[in-house]
């Protein structure tokens, strides 16, 4: 490795554990101030005071530059490690809940954000770019979760284990499969290249993804972490889950899907294993959430620009866009809760977890301003509703998770889920329920 990617990883992993550790010590997650480090090391904040310290940062950072690279690894291992505390047979006796949630929190932030972007004025359109198109791609942006930061958001807070958490991660699954689904339709009406095959072509992936998956590769999954338990000591574990995160993002990534639905299917299929020893994944993990996800999230972070938003016609279109983007998902997924027979509470929750957008919409952002569809304007604005969504869902959700109460099975979950954390060397390992 060169300079040019030591320098600038040691700097954000050291920014982001300071701040994190800020965060926890004001009572928001971690990932908050992970999240902050990128903002406060980029254009954002210390490129605008020291131009000449802070540029060396975002060019480590460009796509497919070096510390893009680790970010992507990163992303993919969070996802897949938090596929692997999914508990299925639960998620399967709730499938009603996660599929109505899912949907309603897609389906009204979509209407909202698309009636929106008619709205907005034609000023913050790019130029080539209609009206129709920029405001079926606001659309998406709004109606997307991102569970990198839900996850992330979850685990800090150590509610992984509670059935709300559970379903919103499945919820955030059908969220944003169909979330990628559409940026894929509205990038393709973008470059006037939309076909109905196209989207046929997309969903008949996804479909055989998962079929192909639970027929085929589970059993091969199964095989290899049973011949892995044999060794005596975690590595051959460990290296087998990896293999399988990884090779299952990169099988959906190339079929045009995205890289993160590959890796949360094969955490999935690790965690059904019924003979998996958690303890062995601890190291994994730990170095997951410690190194890998704080640079993701600081490596997000550089490439915004704040500053667009002291213009008042670019300030005032954020509050508004800002304002639809919560209410619509929240009211989206909080109604969903309510027709899947949820308690109040548990549907605020809901609300709250699948309102945190984060670094998925940054990314749909990204995608649109490279299309030419956002201006640097309305790809700020986009950008702001990402981080301060990510801020807000932590605290939303600690109020109403203390009024929900913890069930015998969730204090089952909490024991099973704490090896993946919390190592013992003592006593049987212990099995998935």
């Amino acid at each position: 490795m060169s300079g040019g990617l030591l320098v600038p990883a040691g700097v954000l992993l050291a920014t982001a554990l300071v701040l994190g550790r800020l965060a926890v010590r004001v009572g928001m997650p971690a990932v908050v101030g992970e999240l902050c480090a990128g903002i406060l090391l980029g254009p954002s904040v210390l490129g605008h005071a020291v131009p000449a310290l802070s540029s060396w940062l975002p060019r480590a950072a460009v796509p497919h530059g070096p510390l893009d690279s680790i970010g992507q690894l990163g992303v993919v291992l969070l996802v897949g490690t938090t596929g692997i505390e999914i508990d299925t047979k639960m998620l399967r006796r709730r499938k009603a809940a996660t599929l109505t949630v899912g949907t309603t929190g897609l389906l009204v932030p979509l209407g909202l954000g698309v009636s929106a972007g008619f709205l907005l004025p034609s000023s913050l359109v790019a130029v080539g770019s209609g009206q129709p198109v920029f405001a079926a791609f606001l659309g998406v942006a709004l109606c997307v979760s991102a569970i990198p930061v839900i996850a992330k958001i979850l685990a800090d807070m150590r509610l992984l284990h509670r059935t709300v958490g559970q379903l919103i991660l499945g919820a955030g699954m059908v969220d944003d499969a169909i979330g990628w689904l559409l940026l894929s339709v509205v990038s393709a009406m973008a470059s006037s290249q939309v076909r109905a095959g196209h989207v046929l072509l997309s969903v008949g992936y996804m479909a055989g993804v998962v079929i192909l998956a639970l027929t085929v590769v589970r059993p091969l999954v199964r095989r290899a972490l049973s011949m892995a338990e044999r060794a005596g000591d975690a590595a051959p574990t460990i290296a087998v889950v990896t293999t399988v995160l990884v090779l299952g993002a990169a099988a959906t990534q190339s079929l045009g899907l995205e890289a993160m639905l590959g890796a949360f299917i094969g955490g999935v299929l690790i965690g059904s294993g019924s003979d998996v020893d958690l303890r062995k994944l601890a190291p994994l993990r730990a170095v997951v959430m410690a190194v890998f996800a704080p640079l993701f999230f600081a490596t997000a972070g550089l490439h915004l620009d704040l500053a667009a938003l002291a213009h008042p016609v670019v300030a005032l279109a954020a509050g508004v866009v800002l304002a639809i983007a919560v209410l619509g998902k929240f009211a989206g997924a909080f109604l969903g809760a309510l027709l899947a027979r949820l308690g109040m509470w548990e549907a605020v929750a809901m609300g709250a977890g699948m309102n945190a957008r984060g670094v998925i919409q940054i990314v749909v952002a990204t995608a649109g301003l490279r299309l030419g569809v956002l201006t640097t304007a309305t790809y700020t604005i986009v950008v702001l509703v990402a981080v301060v969504t990510s801020v807000m869902a932590p605290p939303v959700l600690r109020v109403a998770m203390h009024r929900i109460e913890q069930t015998e099975e969730e204090e089952l979950r909490r024991r099973d889920l704490a090896a993946f954390s919390e190592p013992s060397i003592e006593g049987p390992p212990p099995q998935r329920q």
